[in-house]
């Protein structure tokens, strides 16, 4: 058994197989699903933090609320994402965690609005981050059963264009509700969660036992890979194979071979999308706030801030995820974080609405060069594809944990200055994601890995 962990390579993603087609019509169901959950989670960052300014007034409260709702993934995922691995494979797949989560989930989001008090509130946000971001890793990962690995960056950007509609999606409901009735706009996004993912699992996981892809290999790949090796050596590698498999019989142990050390690039990609998830995450949570501190907007107004920047990802997300391919993952993710940084300097020099979407479409676009990347690197470095959803809850772990410490910490730094620093503060804190990245690009190998 090797001791050394998997690499990550800067360079291009080695082509798919000849005769390795994209399965499209799974991506589109998938990508259904992802936008039913992402529909919620975007309103109620651009929303919760509005609905907690009536009971507190420092940005650093508000800001620690909506990063806490978040560190509930950190102590599920794991759990939630091992049970998944083993219903894959199942006729019924990781479908059911998906759905029971979101019916469950659907009810103390709607209630949020009819909160009278902080302690109905914080119940309210409480549970309905609890339950979501139990599943929300697992609806992630159910690309990974329909798609081959050679495909999975570009099934990724076409799942984050489905996200950024839903960025489209929460602004609209911003701008044409929310000053009319609050009640009614919360009360959307459940809805047409329920609905798209019952749209997807009734044309994709009531047949996912065939749509599924094997375990094992094809007979033509079987026949191929005789050809190169003896039988003798593949007999080994079998054996050697199943032997790593059998050690991950827990989600602990499947976290302790992946940060093995601590120059695990498994582990320095998670502080990356730690620092990147936290940033991105503050900015979502107190947009609408700054909107109406700085720019003299309405609440409805400044929910749509981030109508523009959402557009933007839309239109490019693809684009990127194709170009991805031959500038190399990692390379594309450090050139988003600089652009990033790039879009909040712009806004930070330029303190007016025109400004303030110009530098939400440039961040946007940074993200998005993060975005359909991040989880498909940190599955490359997964020892076996029977431990893909827990490897999806470890991007969880780090993404929740960057998204329950971001907005508290941006927010601590605006209660220190002002929200008219708000985006130069987090140009600074965005300055040492780039600087993680650099150093995974020195430790990375130059070529593609096998």
């Amino acid at each position: 058994m090797p001791d050394s962990p998997p690499a990550l390579s800067t360079a291009p993603t080695s082509a798919p197989a000849m005769g390795e087609h994209m399965n499209r019509s799974a991506v589109l169901w998938v990508a259904l699903a992802v936008f039913a959950q992402e529909a919620v989670w975007n309103f109620y960052d651009a929303q919760v933090p509005e609905q907690l300014r009536h009971y507190f007034s420092s940005a650093g409260v508000i800001g620690l609320v909506m990063g806490l709702d978040h560190s509930w993934g950190i102590f599920t995922q794991p759990w939630v994402g091992f049970y998944s691995d083993g219903l894959a494979r199942r006729r019924t797949g990781r479908w059911p965690i998906v759905l029971v989560g979101a019916v469950i989930a659907a009810v103390p989001f709607a209630l949020i609005p009819w909160a009278t008090n902080l302690p109905a509130l914080l119940a309210c946000v409480v549970g309905f981050a609890a339950i979501a971001n139990a599943f929300k890793g697992v609806t992630e990962t159910l690309i990974s059963d329909y798609v081959t690995p050679g495909n999975r960056s570009k099934a990724q950007g076409f799942i984050k264009a489905g996200v950024s509609l839903t960025i489209v999606v929460s602004s609209l409901i911003s701008l044409l509700v929310v000053d009319r009735s609050l009640r009614l706009a919360f009360a959307i996004p459940p809805l047409l969660m329920l609905i798209m993912l019952g749209l997807s699992w009734a044309f994709l996981g009531r047949h996912h036992h065939d749509a599924v892809l094997p375990e094992e290999q094809t007979e033509e790949q079987t026949e191929e890979q005789t050809e190169e090796q003896t039988e003798e050596q593949t007999e080994e590698q079998t054996e050697e194979q199943t032997e790593r498999e059998r050690e991950f019989t827990t989600p602990w142990a499947v976290l302790k071979d992946a940060l093995r050390s601590p120059s695990s690039p498994t582990l320095l990609l998670m502080v990356g999308i730690f620092c990147f998830a936290g940033m991105w995450s503050a900015l979502r949570s107190l947009m609408t706030p700054y909107g109406t501190q700085v720019l003299d907007l309405t609440r409805g107004e400044a929910g749509g801030l981030t109508l523009p920047g959402a557009v933007a990802f839309l239109v490019c997300v693809l684009p990127i995820a194709y170009l991805s391919n031959r500038l190399g993952q990692l390379r594309a993710m450090r050139q988003g974080v600089a652009l990033f940084i790039v879009g909040l300097l712009v806004g930070f020099a330029w303190p007016s609405v025109p400004g303030t979407i110009t530098s939400m479409i440039l961040s946007s676009l940074g993200y998005a060069s993060f975005a359909v990347n991040a989880l498909v690197a940190l599955w490359k470095l997964a020892p076996t594809h029977k431990v893909l959803g827990t490897y999806t809850a470890l991007y969880t772990i780090a993404s929740a944990s960057g998204m329950a410490l971001g907005p508290a910490i941006l927010g601590t730094t605006i209660d220190l200055t002002s929200w008219r620093y708000m985006l130069l503060n987090a140009a600074v804190f965005a300055g040492i994601t780039f600087a993680v990245f650099t150093r995974l690009a020195r430790r990375a190998p130059d070529r593609a890995a096998a």
